[in-house]
């Protein structure tokens, strides 16, 4: 990438960058370069998912991050061109009365993958440490039960043969009322607006501190956070692909054809938010 789009960020520079707002590219990556290193990646995820189902693996990826982040359409661009049978997204509506009564990871578990397959969580059991409790959706107990518990749950699930991405879309705040005011007057996105998006700018900051302590409190060698600076939705997508595809080895990969990931616009959350003693 041209490093001359990049702006002069002398505050916060290096890994500190990912802990504030500043974008480093002061233009959007072209639609020709996109498409074409979609394409590249897009067949790069088709042998993938090739391998995954001749070797009965089980990949789990989870995407995260403030309302308008981009996560439905970064799931888009991995499944776009994926077999449909062993390819499945996952988007929960809130829980009703019944699963309320339930162990809290109850109705995730018989969404979770099957031998030779991927799944794709459209926000997960992190509904708890983010929108619940900046919403006050959950209690104070009910919160620190999840802390607790879901590094524990996500080991069994590692332990037991599940490899597990986690992703964290970050924008910054103007770049939020944007999209939130391009969901009001775009009839084709209205039926994304919500009570709780009306309520995302005003909550910023409680939704950075949720945000920070999930980090330091949910990292494990197990299931690692990857943050991605997402104010540019497409570079966003294409450098989610290049993490998953960089970190799984499988028959006939073309490294140089993914490229290495761009560490202005990703980061590993332990090398950021230090764990919690």
């Amino acid at each position: 990438m041209d490093s001359e789009s990049k702006r002069d960020w002398k505050e916060g520079s290096g890994l500190d960058y990912f802990r504030d707002p500043h974008y480093p590219y002061s233009d959007t990556i072209s639609i020709q370069d996109f498409f074409r290193a979609k394409y590249t990646l897009q067949v790069e995820l088709v042998k993938l998912q090739n391998w995954i189902v001749e070797r009965g693996l089980k990949v789990l990826c989870i995407f995260e991050g403030r309302d308008t982040a981009g996560k439905g359409s970064t799931i888009q661009c991995f499944t776009e061109h994926l077999n449909p049978r062993g390819a499945r997204v996952v988007a929960l509506d809130k829980p009703s009365t019944r699963e309320r009564g339930q162990w809290y990871f109850q109705r995730y578990v018989k969404h979770l993958p099957a031998a030779g397959e991927i799944v794709f969580f459209d926000r997960s059991w992190y509904n708890r440490a983010g929108v619940e409790k900046v919403m006050g959706f959950c209690s104070q107990e009910e919160y620190w039960q999840f802390v607790k518990h879901v590094p524990l749950f996500e080991n069994m699930l590692a332990e037991t043969g599940t490899q597990i991405f986690k992703f964290y879309l970050s924008i910054s705040k103007e770049e939020q009322a944007l999209r939130l005011h391009e969901r009001v007057v775009n009839p084709l996105k209205s039926w994304k607006f919500s009570l709780v998006d009306q309520e995302a700018q005003g909550r910023w900051d409680a939704y950075t501190d949720a945000k920070e302590e999930t980090f330091r409190r949910t990292d494990t060698a197990n299931a690692p956070w990857t943050i991605i600076k997402a104010d540019d939705r497409l570079r966003a997508r294409l450098e989610a692909i290049r993490s998953v595809l960089t970190r799984i080895d499988y028959p006939d990969k073309c490294v140089d054809e993914i490229g290495e990931v761009d560490s202005d616009l990703v980061a590993v959350a332990n090398h950021i938010y230090r764990p919690l003693p």
